[in-house]
């Protein structure tokens, strides 16, 4: 018996040793993984990028050495890149970003264009004078200062360089291979190679090692997916024929879905709920790739089922509304893709309101509400619906007893906030949750985006390619939300001046101010939220006014340059005046690709009927 025993004790010691001894292997792969590699790579390239721009500065800008120490610049920027802009995302935005005056909101000042892309347009379109070129590349120079003082000063760590890679892998799905990035020279097909290429690089010298020991054919097929992605890039290289069909679905997916396969193995950082993105998803197509809770104002985060079922039988309610007559349903409908198809709907009173009502499916997924911008999040938007006079007419703070007449809320408030409420607060915030739950990611385009089904048409094919290309929507309406929040930070919700007329005659510019009611700034006359082109099969009317019945015809507003393009004066327009030169079968083909986006299927459950509201 006691030989039996000491048998056991001398295995149970053996095996514990064991596995204390792999315990600690794993602690001392955690402890001494060696960032510095990655950080000198930042740091040399964007030294490089500094350099390389303070040569610029001292050329003729259309020189041919110009747009040869452009493109070197270009390059140093894109592989210091991802820890750069993570570090200090205002700064890298504005170093990378459009070449459009900025406002400051401090100061109310409207700030000239600067950064690469400004210096692009004076490079490669020329007619900027040396002055001007000069002080374009100075102050870009400063920015760039900006971000080498971060990426020396500030230490490399896991959950730094996996946010930052997520970051780039987002930023060549969406800015890279679109011409956002590079709008003039096309540029961006080549730079999402090195960007490719400079992932590969920083691994191999911080987590290959790791990565081999633990799951070689991990390591192997991360590599290859690597080598095909940048050969098809070198292979075409064409902006306008690109297939970013092809490229997304089967070389850029296979690698975020390695690279999530690599964190999770590393076993260096887990993931955090405070940024855009589930760090999880295998690609940016998932149905829960991005967090619904980043997007959520914090008082209003993680609600119950209970708040949630509130919420929906609320807004089903006229009782809201003063006068009894007006529902969220209203405007709303469950059966046209939460929007009404008419151009306005009328407010309480039988007048029409202002504007068009925009679709609730994904509108969780933004930065800014109303087509004006007027609302930060999506609280305010519906507490402004209480307070408007032409709509629910109702205090924030008031509460209507009418609506306990039903019985059934006495429970469902008891469930949902622990009391029977006394003001609308609560009720926003269910209402809020409901709207939150109304998101669709499984549409056609997403399920061969994750390699699901392979059922898309030639035709759907050409559309998504020039959708992301010739066509230049995905410029705005960015992938794969397609609404205007701006990747891959997705702090703000971009607006635009685009010239929508008053009538689909296209003979007078529209009247309605937009976002020109906050500072008064004749920059922001005529400026609207982007919104999401997703479900837009069923979201017409379209245009803040409703002014076109049919996707064809916002094609051809397009087409023909928008508002300035078609002769109106908008000095300030956003779009591009030019005209796209897209072919009758091209403008077919994009709204084809617009179908794919369709998924209204976003409540399960039966939605009741409220006979007292009528749309």
């Amino acid at each position: 018996m006691n030989k039996f025993l000491l048998f056991f004790l001398s295995i149970f010691c053996i095996l514990s040793c064991k596995n204390k001894n792999n315990e600690l292997a794993q602690v001392d792969h955690v402890e001494t993984t060696d960032w510095s590699y990655a950080q000198e790579f930042y740091i040399k390239n964007m030294t490089k990028a500094v350099d390389l721009i303070d040569t610029l500065s001292k050329m003729d800008a259309e020189s041919n050495e110009a747009k040869k120490i452009f493109k070197e610049l270009r390059v140093a920027f894109k592989k210091a890149e991802p820890y750069a802009s993570y570090l200090n995302p205002e700064v890298g935005h504005r170093a990378n970003g459009p070449a459009l005056p900025v406002f400051a909101e401090d100061t109310e000042r409207i700030l000239n264009p600067i950064g690469l892309q400004k210096i692009e347009e004076s490079i490669y379109e020329g007619g900027e004078s040396p002055a001007v070129f000069k002080k374009e590349t100075v102050l870009t120079k400063g920015l760039m200062v900006n971000l080498l003082k971060n990426v020396t000063e500030r230490d490399l760590s896991a959950e730094r360089f996996f946010i930052a890679t997520h970051q780039q892998l987002l930023r060549i799905i969406s800015l890279g291979i679109s011409g956002f990035d590079t709008p003039v020279s096309g540029l961006g097909l080549s730079e999402s190679a090195v960007s490719l290429r400079g992932l590969e690089e920083v691994y191999d010298h911080t987590l290959r090692n790791l990565i081999q020991d633990k799951n070689s054919d991990l390591d192997i097929n991360f590599h290859q997916n690597i080598a095909k992605a940048v050969d098809f890039l070198h292979k075409n290289t064409d902006f306008n024929t690109f297939d970013r069909y092809t490229f997304i679905r089967d070389y850029m997916n296979p690698i975020t879905r390695n690279w999530v396969s690599i964190r999770k193995e590393s076993g260096l950082w887990e993931g955090v709920n405070n940024k855009p993105f589930n760090f999880d998803a295998p690609t940016f197509f998932e149905k829960n790739a991005f967090n619904l809770e980043y997007f959520t104002p914090p008082i209003n985060r993680n609600p119950s089922e209970k708040q949630i079922a509130l919420g929906e039988k609320l807004f089903f309610d006229p009782n809201l509304s003063q006068t009894k007559s007006m529902a969220c349903v209203t405007c709303h409908i469950p059966e046209k893709a939460y929007t009404d198809g008419i151009a306005v709907n009328n407010g309480n009173n039988g007048s029409p309101l202002q504007r068009n009502t925009p679709t609730l499916i994904n509108s969780a997924f933004q930065k800014s509400f109303f087509w004006d911008g007027r609302a930060e999040n999506i609280l305010d938007q519906i507490s402004m619906v209480f307070n408007n006079e032409q709509e629910f007419n109702t205090g924030v703070h008031e509460f209507s007893t009418d609506i306990l007449k039903d019985t059934t809320y006495h429970v469902l408030f008891k469930d949902a906030f622990g009391r029977i409420s006394n003001r609308n607060t609560d009720i926003i915030k269910a209402i809020s949750s409901y709207i939150s739950t109304l998101n669709g990611f499984d549409s056609k385009f997403d399920r061969n985006m994750r390699a699901e089904e392979d059922t898309f048409t030639e035709e759907e094919k050409l559309g998504m390619n020039l959708f992301m290309g010739k066509a230049l929507c995905a410029t705005c309406h960015f992938m794969p939300l397609t609404n205007g929040t701006v990747p891959p930070f997705y702090a703000e919700t971009e607006k635009e001046v685009i010239g929508v007329p008053e009538t689909a005659e296209n003979k007078l510019l529209d009247d309605d101010l937009g976002f020109y009611w906050r500072y008064n700034k004749a920059e922001h006359l005529g400026m609207f939220k982007t919104p999401t082109v997703r479900n837009s099969e069923f979201t017409g009317p379209y245009m803040h006014n409703g002014v076109y019945n049919t996707l064809e015809e916002v094609m051809d507003f397009y087409n023909k340059g928008g508002g300035g393009g078609m002769g109106f004066e908008l000095e300030h327009q956003t779009l591009p005046f030019d005209e796209l030169e897209l072919t009758p079968e091209e403008q077919k083909a994009i709204i084809s690709f617009l179908k794919t986006m369709t998924d209204t299927n976003v409540d399960k459950e039966e939605i009741p009927q409220i006979a007292e509201v009528t749309p």
